[in-house]
């Protein structure tokens, strides 16, 4: 018997991609296997609303977009026998990266085809649902200033983060950690349910997505002088070992604040109030992933090999005057 699958296409995210994604979804998906309907999202949160429709009727729902589709899917297919699929085409596509999902849309589909089902963990964060990432502080901030930018894409955030980190202040927040409460002047604190935000930048790098665990990571004030070693080590995979990152595992963490909170779920800014409630959902989404995970994804491949020399003080100029002399 075939399994009924509803492809969720936001026509904004990836501008150009969406005749791509049509186009293979009619070549490439096993039609034997897979009985296909395709709907288009036409404004925010619409693929939320389409997607708990399709709970429960459908065996998959493809959230075709980047990760605030993803999040708008998967928030309705949590505790349902629905499995979420995901072809990425957003700039981040944090979950997709960490899940080993193809960025290739030709792959992707491919990938779906073979119904290859994990669970996985999701977070409840106040009224949302989180998949992938939620944060407060200086991340929620360049979330909130991001949103409605005219300048959009990595360069438009990286223009934005330079600009707002130079002027950014740490709050003092009192964070209860299953019942041991810590009091916290911090940059940010991130809770994780996968590794890395997006781009293989690990805000958690030894987070795992089916522990039952939130990774909670409180960065610390730190003075700016060590900000080019805080990079490399978002790049690296070694900030769990910074002195400045305190990463404590939890199930339930409730967050105050004298102010309102600023967050994000998934990379979309919210407001909290004074008081995050989160807690951990085990095992509580299906996700449809390859059954080989060997696609690394990483942009940043062509130069982790430098980031050592980076870190020894070398300049870029004698790095590479040293690959010449190789």
């Amino acid at each position: 018997m075939k399994k009924k699958i509803l492809f969720l296409i936001n026509p904004v995210s990836g501008i150009g991609k969406q005749k791509t994604v049509e186009k293979y979804i009619e070549s490439e998906v096993d039609k034997k296997r897979l009985d296909v309907d395709i709907s288009y999202t036409q404004y925010k949160a619409h693929a939320r609303e389409l997607a708990g429709e399709a709970a429960g009727i459908y065996d998959v729902v493809v959230a075709v977009g980047g990760d605030g589709t993803v999040n708008e899917v998967a928030s309705k297919l949590v505790d349902t026998s629905t499995a979420l699929a995901i072809i990425p085409t957003g700039s981040g596509n944090g979950l997709a990266r960490y899940l080993h999902i193809p960025l290739n849309v030709k792959r992707a589909i491919r990938a779906i085809n073979e119904l290859n089902i994990k669970k996985i963990d999701s977070l409840k964060v106040n009224q949302y649902c989180c998949v992938n990432v939620a944060g407060i502080g200086f991340d929620a901030h360049i979330s909130h200033q991001f949103e409605g930018k005219k300048m959009r894409g990595p360069l438009g955030y990286l223009q934005l983060i330079t600009t707002e980190y130079a002027t950014y202040k740490a709050h003092d927040y009192v964070i209860n950690i299953d019942g041991k409460v810590y009091k916290r002047k911090a940059f940010l604190i991130s809770l994780a349910n996968s590794s890395q935000y997006g781009n293989n930048i690990h805000i958690a790098p030894n987070a795992l997505i089916d522990d039952g665990l939130i990774d909670v990571s409180i960065i610390h004030d730190f003075p700016k002088i060590i900000t080019p070693a805080m990079l490399l080590s978002l790049l690296d995979k070694s900030l769990d070992k910074n002195n400045n990152n305190e990463v404590i595992r939890a199930k339930k963490i409730t967050v105050e604040k004298k102010t309102d909170i600023l967050a994000h779920i998934d990379g979309e800014p919210v407001i909290l109030g004074k008081k995050a409630e989160i807690e951990i959902k085990p095992l509580s989404l299906n996700v449809i992933v390859p059954p080989d995970s060997s696609d690394d994804n990483s942009i940043w491949e062509p130069i982790k090999e430098l980031i050592p020399k980076l870190k020894e003080g070398m300049s870029l100029e004698q790095i590479w005057n040293i690959k010449k002399e190789n």
